[in-house]
């Protein structure tokens, strides 16, 4: 390796590449991002820039690919992935973000010339970056939403929602998200509406207990973080836990609970909660959000499939792991760090949760909220019609409207729960879920 550059804008744009490969590598941002030094040594706007950058990089990758594939040859060699992703982000600088031209370019190709294995492209860089520059943002617009989800995504999609639902869905992806808050029982959301408008967030109510926020700052300057009076939950995320009804007084296990939002709703209820997770890290997060909001709970660091309480719950809401594909929005790495052959084990493992709930952990007459934020039909609708399949004392409890937050596009056929990236769309949209209410007859 060379020395590296010291050129301002340089450490930044380094930290973007390394986060990419990582992502490349199979983690998810996040994790991408806690895992990379250089990301650690920036400050202020730097550090802002450079999880902007990579995120909307990701966003756009398939068109970002699509586009700079007008400019080369033939495909880039596998082993030069870093140069494919130095275009990629002064393709996302210059047409996303809008960064000066002459600060991109420049910048890229200082990235190139930093290794030995990436030198000898840095005229290929220079070039194609400024052939980028000229296109302009009209060129990425001019491209299919399609462009920017993996072709087996999009075939899913298709089948399950036919090409126009698969498109809305694809469209919706490519805009940010807004921030919303779930408030604890018993807020005045219309006051805390107006306290987020006079401080210039833009504030809307979606739901009893949500509000949507368009424009923010740090999440812990907004007013009521220090109060400990809401926590960060898209509003999908916050359908399922209602389905559970009054849990005052219940015993509810909150199985697979980071990062803990659902936690914090049941207990807000008055619910005694049980959230079991076997991420020692995330349930920390659960455990710092707890404390904040001065609810409780109990959190158990266990894999849920072997989890066995001294009793029984009279409800319990499994949140599955999934393919995660309802949240693309906010997880704009999904497409790339994912691939189909994941959804068959996880479809497999799903099934393994909900018999191991149903079999272990719940009480005779006791409901089970089966949820998943996923878009693939093969973790929800033909979860939920094989568990009823394989349990013949479970019984389907339909989902109402007004359970649905007033969404009748939300509710499927069978009675259960299906949100959609472009619902809400005129409001910013919101993630993709299923959910599924089965009660266990004794």
């Amino acid at each position: 390796m060379r020395l590296l550059s010291t050129m301002p804008g340089v450490e930044a744009r380094r930290a973007v590449l390394e986060i990419l490969d990582r992502v490349g590598e199979g983690a998810t941002l996040d994790d991408a991002i806690a895992r990379t030094r250089p990301f650690d040594h920036l400050e202020g706007p730097d550090r802002g820039f450079a999880r902007l950058l990579a995120t909307e990089t990701l966003r756009r990758r398939g068109a970002i690919d699509h586009l700079i594939g007008n400019w080369l040859d033939r495909p880039l060699p596998k082993k030069s992935a870093r140069v494919m992703d130095i275009l990629r982000i002064a393709a996302a600088q210059l047409l996303i973000l809008e960064t000066p031209p002459h600060a991109a370019v420049a910048t890229s190709v200082e990235l190139a010339n930093e290794r030995r294995e990436t030198a000898g492209y840095a005229s290929l860089v220079n070039a194609i970056a400024r052939k980028i520059s000229d296109a302009g943002k009209e060129a990425l617009e001019k491209i299919p939403a399609r462009v920017d989800t993996p072709s087996w995504m999009w075939r899913a999609w298709e089948r399950s929602y036919g090409p126009i639902g698969a498109k809305a869905i694809a469209e919706a992806h490519r805009g940010t998200p807004p921030l919303d808050l779930t408030f604890k029982h018993g807020e005045n959301l219309e006051a805390w509406a107006q306290r987020f408008n006079d401080a210039g967030h833009e504030a809307s109510l979606l739901a009893p207990a949500t509000l949507r926020l368009i424009k923010t700052s740090d999440v812990t300057a907004l007013p009521g973080f220090d109060e400990g009076v809401w926590w960060v939950q898209d509003l999908a995320a916050s359908l399922p836990a209602r389905l559970l009804g009054d849990v005052a007084g219940k015993t509810v296990f909150d199985l697979c609970a980071a990062p803990g939002g659902k936690t914090l709703q049941l207990a807000s209820a008055g619910a005694k909660v049980t959230a079991v997770d076997k991420s020692g890290a995330r349930m920390e997060r659960v455990s710092e959000n707890l404390l904040r909001t001065k609810l409780t709970a109990n959190i158990v660091e266990d894999d849920a499939l072997r989890f066995k309480p001294a009793d029984k719950a009279d409800a319990i809401l499994l949140d599955a792991p999934c393919t995660a594909t309802g949240t693309i929005r906010r997880h704009p790495d999904i497409p790339w760090s994912k691939g189909e052959t994941a959804l068959t084990a996880l479809a497999d493992l799903q099934g393994k949760m909900i018999d191991h709930a149903v079999r272990n952990l719940l009480k005779p007459g006791g409901l089970l909220v089966y949820c998943v934020c996923s878009l693939q039909r093969e973790e929800g609708e033909t979860q939920a019609k094989a568990a009823l399949a394989r349990h013949p004392s479970l019984e389907r409890i339909p989902v109402t409207l007004g359970e649905a937050g007033g969404l009748e596009k939300a509710l499927t056929r069978d009675g259960d729960l299906r949100t959609l990236p472009y619902m809400l769309s005129e409001k910013g949209g919101m993630d993709g879920f299923f959910a599924v209410r089965l009660r266990l007859n004794g």
